[in-house]
């Protein structure tokens, strides 16, 4: 363990594990903006758990030096939740992917979400079964042929930063795994939120899914395709920074910056803390490659909420409870209401 007198770097969080993920893999992104974003957090790696549950990405406990849970498929966030109530001092990660959260684990996901745990969740979305070598997943676009859906795609894709929304999210933020200094920086914002903090990150499979968000990522369409939200700032995009979002009611329309009638000030402003324009914004996710017409798609922190955590309410319960004395597990076993049959 380290010299907790000590500042650390990326390096200092790089265990002794070669990451085993394929050549131009997003997950290699990711991995090494987690470790800087630990660094310049100052944590120790002996105050660091990384729980994950089965998924490409979820090799990550293997490649950060601290300690790390592989658990099983879907089951990272119960695991990660139970860890933090039992020691709520820790620093606890959670490297899940589209698979292992939203389909074999999409009943812990949306409960462990409206608990709100003191939990940082990255959910790297490549929209495939990438270890399994290429079933769609719940995030597969509709119309997508995969080897489990040879005639394309019906199943209507899950929305990720709705569903947070809706399950009760406290942080819920999206980025890209081309964002580097950008995806660090909502990596920081979310780990120093009490509570869990969602981080959707558009992650590219090269091998089973390539260029599955290239309408986002590609240098000649990106700034026509992107919003990215700040607090406080206007919702502008566009390769001259000439279009912008103005809200009709409750309806938000494209406008044209170069369009005399119009000016910054008719745009609407993002607000973190609005959870009614956080919904308005999570359905801009019409299909890029299904229409040439789509809303840009938004990215940074959609919507923050002060709430108390799981672990919080838990232990001041567990206090409450002993405040007569501790109790022992023989007299909490047999309770108020037991009888002796004869």
């Amino acid at each position: 363990m380290t010299d907790t007198l000590t500042t650390l770097t990326a390096k200092d969080f790089t265990s002794n594990q070669e990451p085993k993920w394929c050549a131009g893999c997003g997950d290699h992104a990711v991995l090494q903006q987690l470790k800087s974003a630990m660094a310049d957090l100052n944590l120790k790696t002996e105050e660091v758990v990384v729980v994950s549950g089965i998924g490409c990405s979820s090799r990550l406990p293997y490649y950060v030096a601290t300690y790390g849970v592989h658990g099983i498929h879907g089951r990272a966030l119960p695991v990660a939740s139970g860890l933090k109530a039992a020691r709520p001092e820790l620093n606890v990660w959670v490297a899940t992917g589209d698979g292992d959260a939203l389909s074999i684990g999409g009943n812990h996901y949306i409960h462990t979400i409206r608990r709100n745990p003191d939990l940082n969740v990255i959910l790297l979305n490549n929209e495939i079964y990438g270890l399994t070598k290429g079933q769609y997943s719940p995030t597969s676009k509709i119309g997508q042929r995969t080897v489990t859906s040879p005639n394309g795609l019906i199943d209507y894709p899950i929305n990720t930063i709705a569903l947070t929304l809706g399950a009760g999210g406290t942080f819920v933020a999206r980025v890209t795994d081309r964002d580097g200094k950008f995806m660090r920086e909502i990596f920081k914002r979310g780990a120093r939120h009490r509570g869990t903090s969602l981080i959707e990150i558009y992650q590219n499979c090269p091998i089973f899914n390539d260029n599955a968000f290239s309408a986002f990522t590609d240098r000649e369409r990106k700034a026509d395709t992107t919003l990215y939200v700040e607090h406080g700032q206007p919702l502008v995009f566009g390769k001259e920074s000439d279009k912008g979002i103005r809200l009709d009611g409750f309806k938000p329309v494209v406008v044209n910056l170069n369009d005399a009638s119009v000016s910054k000030n008719d745009l609407w402003i993002h607000d973190e803390g609005d959870f009614n324009k956080a919904n308005i914004l999570s359905r801009f996710f019409d299909n890029p490659n299904a229409s040439e017409d789509f809303p840009p798609r938004p990215f940074g922190i959609f919507y923050v909420e002060d709430r108390f955590t799981y672990e919080d309410a838990l232990t001041a319960q567990v206090e409450k409870a002993q405040e007569n004395g501790e109790g022992t597990l023989e007299a909490l076993l047999a309770g108020n209401s037991t009888w002796t049959i004869k």
